[in-house]
């Protein structure tokens, strides 16, 4: 299989931290570039929305969709991190929280990067930060008792949710009114898998 991927992608990093973590072997990486201005050719042929990750495999259609590739490289590795039961919804639950986390990081960048300063709308931005920031208090109370958990993909995308706030909007020091959370979070990027995928400067 070939994982069309970039070491700077948030979206990409919790597939890779899923494969380090499943143990899984034989996945070829493809670099890929692009914005949804400019996406690139090599992923638009594959998946049609232009985005990474992008995993192509050998007995059928490209799979597209973080959430939709850590599905299925986990049924592939034995089904260890999307849990069976009530923690299974929870789990999807935290997961969707952490993407979320990412969709809003993901355009305020965006909104600085690509759009043209003329045309930048600060009210918007800042909406997309309380997103963030209501996810956050979120976690930091609702979910910090299942971040403790066993290892599965919630904890694996808010980890990789994290990651990225802090890589891109390190000003906003998210950690200040969420001891909790700050707490978990440097433990669980103290794992081998975190510090391998750590998107460089």
């Amino acid at each position: 299989m070939k994982l069309f991927h970039s070491p700077t992608s948030p979206y990409v990093r919790k597939v890779l931290v899923l494969i380090a973590e499943a143990g899984i072997d034989g996945i070829e990486l493809v670099a890929a570039s692009g914005t949804p201005v400019a996406p690139d050719s090599g992923v638009i042929e594959r998946n049609p929305l232009g985005k990474i990750p992008a995993l192509c495999r050998d007995d059928g259609p490209t799979l597209y969709d973080s959430r939709v590739i850590c599905q299925f490289l986990d049924s592939e590795a034995g089904n260890r991190f999307y849990p069976s039961g009530a923690r299974r919804w929870d789990t999807l639950t935290v997961e969707a929280t952490a993407d979320g986390i990412l969709d809003a990081a993901v355009l305020m960048v965006y909104e600085s990067r690509i759009r043209p300063e003329d045309k930048r709308f600060a009210p918007w931005v800042e909406g997309q930060w309380s997103k963030i920031d209501r996810a956050l208090d979120v976690l930091e109370t609702r979910w910090i008792d299942h971040l403790n958990g066993p290892l599965d993909m919630g904890q694996i995308a808010t980890g990789c949710a994290l990651g990225y706030v802090d890589f891109r909007l390190n000003s906003r020091d998210w950690r200040k009114t969420r001891p909790r959370l700050a707490a978990w979070f440097a433990a669980f990027a103290a794992r081998p898998s975190m510090q391998a995928t750590i998107p460089p400067a």
